[in-house]
């Protein structure tokens, strides 16, 4: 399991939130579980965007991208070179401080 610090976002969490993840499972998915609607319109299926966000502590004990996850983030709003898509970042052990970038590249935010 993972230790998730996230930073204060102005609207999907204002205090910051701190959080684990369960074995197997991504940043996005254990953040759904904690009550953090993060937005994720592809359905965690690594085909857009709106899960970006950025590694702040922690970014080298990551598994590594995939091709598919390189492409899309070229194409994400705010982009860090310590940016990943939440879905695909699945930390097996240690601390992170991850932070969610003001916009996505969504039109429309839906309530999943």
């Amino acid at each position: 399991m993972a230790y998730i610090k996230l930073l204060p976002h102005f609207e999907l969490c204002p205090d910051g939130a701190e959080f684990e993840t369960l074995k197997d499972e991504s940043i996005c998915e254990a953040a759904l579980r904690s009550g953090i609607k993060i937005e994720h319109a592809c359905e965690m299926s690594c085909a857009c965007t709106t899960c970006h966000i950025i590694v702040r502590d922690g970014f080298n004990n990551l598994n590594e991208a995939s091709e598919d996850e390189e492409d899309l983030l070229d194409k994400a709003w705010g982009l860090e070179p310590n940016s990943r898509l939440s879905c695909q970042t699945i930390p097996d052990d240690g601390n992170f401080t991850v932070e969610l970038p003001k916009y996505t590249i969504n039109q429309v935010s839906e309530d999943h």
